[in-house]
Parts: C-alpha cells; structure tokens; sequence
C-alpha cells in the first residue's frame, strides 16, 4: 500500500496555478487567432486530438491498472486533467467539422478555449505528476 504525503495546500494551490495559467492562455490564443498573428491549421488541430486521446487512453489504462489507494492525493488535479482533455477532443473535432475562419470572432473563441483546454490538460498533468513524486511508499 503506498502512502501519500500530499497536502491540501501543494494541491490547491497546483491545481489554481493551472487553472489561471489555462485561462491566460485561452485569452492569449484568442487575441492572436482574432489579429491574425496565427494561423491553426487541420494538422494542429490533429495534432491537439492525438494528443488528447493518447492521454485519456493512459489514464484508462492507469485506472485499470492502478494498485494502491493515493486517490485523495491526486483527484483534484485528475479532474483538471479530465477536463481538460475531454474540452480538448471536443473542441478539436468541433473546429475540423466545422473549418477556422482567420477572423471570426467565433472561430477566435473557439481557438482560445481550444488552447485553454489543452493547457489546463498539460498543466493538470503537471500536478498529478508532482502528486505521485510526493508519494511515499
């Protein structure tokens, strides 16, 4: 049995930090895809997909795998990480559906919560990992 030494304090304040960094990034993506300054192409947005499934195919097999009861220490951040990843998939089969006009304001929208479900899920992943190094066992 593994035992977890993560305190509510590196959680809540990991899990914030990702949470504020994702909201940056979707308003930073946004501005730039709305003035133009980039361009998110259908290999990018495959790119996201992939990515994301990837993630939530080792985090099923994770969960079918999984051994010892450190759930209290990681489910916050596993949240942010699910999330994340489910907005990431959503939202990138949304925008190869549906094709990314360089200045609509949806399609900025669109690729902003795209960027900010991304990192939510990358800086999610951050927190869990710094969760289970915590761990003693």
């Amino acid at each position: 049995m593994t035992n977890c030494n993560c305190s509510c304090a590196i959680r809540c304040t990991c899990t914030a930090a990702s949470g504020i960094t994702a909201i940056a990034a979707a308003v930073i993506g946004a501005f730039l895809q709305i003035t133009g300054t980039i361009t998110v192409t259908a290999g990018a947005l495959t790119a996201a997909l992939t990515v994301a499934l990837v993630g939530l195919g080792i985090l099923t097999l994770g969960a079918f795998v999984r051994q010892h009861s450190c759930s209290a220490c990681l489910c916050r951040g596993l949240n942010g990480v699910l999330i994340g990843i489910l907005a990431t998939i959503a939202l990138s089969i949304i925008l190869l559906a549906l094709g990314i006009t360089a200045t609509s304001l949806l399609s900025a929208l669109a690729v902003g919560a795209l960027v900010g479900a991304f990192t939510l899920a990358i800086t999610s992943t951050a927190c869990v990992i710094r969760c289970i190094l915590d761990c003693e066992g």
